[in-house]
């Protein structure tokens, strides 16, 4: 599947729209239209559902070492600052940036030769300046690497800033001269170092460069770059009344577990969810809604004893694997992947990864849509005593140079005591972290297909359609009346209503019949209801499966309740 189709689909038929597109748009936020807030709303709900209101708190689900509580949390966007000190957030939060020389652009260190390498005026120095050999090598052009950039609609236009098009002779003399002296050799030269030394105009001075993917221009050397978004409390703008909008939701679970069990009477293990927005200040927002600057978590943070906590990871990893299998990324496109002993963090004795194979990711790449973590009891010590240094061993409060607590915890007792063994506490956290705008893009890219179908005419049509589960697509049925006479429309519309007091419907009488069939493929409908001349006759009406194709004859007062059961499953 290409994905300038489905953005293209999602536009156009009210999924996805960049935010403030009337303005030209602000790069990494998005708004949902009528069918994507439907379909989001399905994703959350269903997740809140499974995870939380209709849990057992009295039944061992397979795999769990005993039964559990769960309950719900919705916290406040802006928290005190100290919080995010304590986390870690305010010191660690940060990416190493690089800023452009040329254009003053920033981009991620850890994106450039990502960006580099799907950039418009590297691929087409390439394909000007690397030439096939007969043993299948491509072997590197140094002439057509200088007529590219001195050329008005190529290097001079794609690539502004690359030393190459501001000095092509001086900077190819670098190149020519460790060639020479055997620094390198043609068959090394891969794209990635030509590129580097098409960005270097002074070599001598500061060795090869790392060149722009936005204009070819060199880069600076990394540097931290926080990405809390800031804001004020309060009228005056002073570091006093510093305030930041949160990037996760887990803290504010954090500092209110303590009020959970007190006013709850939920006992540990137990688990506290919450879904809600979180902000990161990207600075490469890409790929759609991947990557964004708002977004949408679905967390949970689960407190258990010390003792079973590698047994509740196991079983929070697997369900959460399952789940969204159940809901439709049950293809291969979907895999559970461990993280390696040297990914972890010390205190972490666990954490896997939950990864679709996105169409704008290189074949074999896959993008994380959920991270199951054992965070151990790191997060509830740190907001007792203090921030804990994540490289100490054991782990220890970080000291400020003057001996005392660089930043200072609450102070208050967050130890959990159980009142049948009388044993206290601090429980471990297992945290499984799903994003719902991920879930939704992987939900739209795995329910995208093209295939064939035949229009009124029974000739063979290309038709798109979104084969989302029933469960979780924006509308669960539509009703169409054959033609706008005979009193088919007002059949038509009273099965509508009855749908509609139990679940979003839709209602279509304009055009052919073929073709409000399409239009409910591109919107995912499963359940097309269609009334008839025989409806007036025996009652019963045709209800079409958008992914079979199969039609069947149902009595009209059996429709509801046969597309809730296909819908639910029940």
């Amino acid at each position: 599947m290409e994905m300038e189709k489905l953005v293209s689909l999602c536009r156009r038929r009210g999924f996805l729209f960049q935010s403030s597109e009337i303005y030209g748009g602000l790069n990494g936020f998005w708004d949902y239209g009528p069918l994507g807030v439907e379909l989001k709303r399905n994703v959350k709900e269903a997740w809140w559902r499974d995870m939380v209101s209709a849990h057992d708190d009295l039944a061992t689900l397979p795999g769990a070492p005993s039964p559990y509580e769960m309950t719900g949390l919705d916290c406040t966007i802006i928290m005190h600052p100290q919080v995010w000190k304590v986390s870690g957030h305010f010191d660690l939060f940060a990416d190493k940036m690089q800023t452009c020389r040329q254009c003053k652009k920033l981009v991620r260190a850890d994106h450039v030769a990502d960006m580099t390498r799907d950039a418009e005026w590297a691929q087409s120095f390439a394909a000007c300046c690397f030439v096939p050999k007969p043993d299948g090598t491509m072997s590197f052009n140094s002439a057509e690497a200088i007529s590219w950039a001195k050329t008005r609609k190529l290097g001079r236009k794609l690539a502004p800033g690359l030393a190459l098009v501001r000095d092509p002779e001086v900077t190819m003399s670098w190149l020519a001269e460790d060639i020479e002296n055997e620094s390198v050799t043609p068959a090394t030269l891969t794209l990635p170092l030509v590129l580097s030394y098409m960005a270097t105009a002074q070599k001598n001075e500061t060795g090869l460069q790392t060149p722009c993917p936005h204009c070819g221009g060199d880069l600076t050397e990394p540097r931290d770059f926080n990405l809390m978004f800031e804001s004020h409390a309060g009228a005056l703008q002073s570091d006093e009344n510093k305030v930041f909008l949160r990037p996760e939701t887990a803290q504010g679970i954090f500092v209110n577990f303590k009020n959970v069990i007190d006013s709850s009477r939920v006992k540990v293990p137990v688990g506290i969810a919450q879904i809600g927005k979180s902000f990161r200040n990207e600075i490469t927002p890409r790929n759609f809604t991947f990557r964004s600057r708002e977004f949408e978590q679905m967390e949970i943070e689960f407190f258990c004893h010390p003792s079973q906590s590698a047994d509740w990871y196991k079983f929070w990893r697997d369900r959460r694997m399952k789940w969204w299998q159940e809901i439709g990324l049950a293809g291969e496109r979907l895999i559970l992947r461990d993280h390696h002993a040297d990914e972890l963090s010390h205190y972490s004795t666990g954490t896997a990864d939950i990864e679709y194979a996105f169409p704008f990711l290189p074949e074999g790449e896959y993008g994380e849509l959920e991270g199951i973590a054992h965070r151990g009891d790191f997060d509830l010590r740190s907001h007792m005593e203090g921030k804990l240094d994540p490289n100490s061993c054991p782990l220890e409060v970080q000291k400020g140079e003057d001996g005392k607590p660089l930043h200072k915890g609450s102070g208050r007792d967050l130890t959990y005591r159980d009142d049948i063994t009388n044993e206290r506490f601090t429980p471990h956290v297992i945290e499984p972290s799903a994003g719902a705008d991920r879930g939704t893009l992987a939900l739209l890219c795995e329910a995208y297909h093209e295939d064939t179908a035949p229009d009124d005419k029974g000739k063979e049509q290309t038709r798109v359609v979104m084969k989302f589960h029933p469960r979780i697509a924006p509308i669960k049925a539509a009703v169409f009346p054959l033609v706008k006479k005979d009193g088919m429309p007002e059949v038509a519309q009273d099965l509508y209503r009855a749908l509609k007091k139990k679940f979003p419907a839709f209602y279509d009488e304009k055009g052919a019949v073929g073709r409000r069939y399409r239009r409910q493929d591109e919107a995912g409908t499963p359940y097309c209801i269609t009334v008839d001349g025989q409806t007036l006759q025996d009652q019963t009406v045709t209800m079409r499966d958008r992914d079979t194709l199969e039609q069947v004859r149902l009595k009209l007062d059996d429709v509801v309740a046969e597309v809730e059961r296909r819908v639910t499953g029940e």
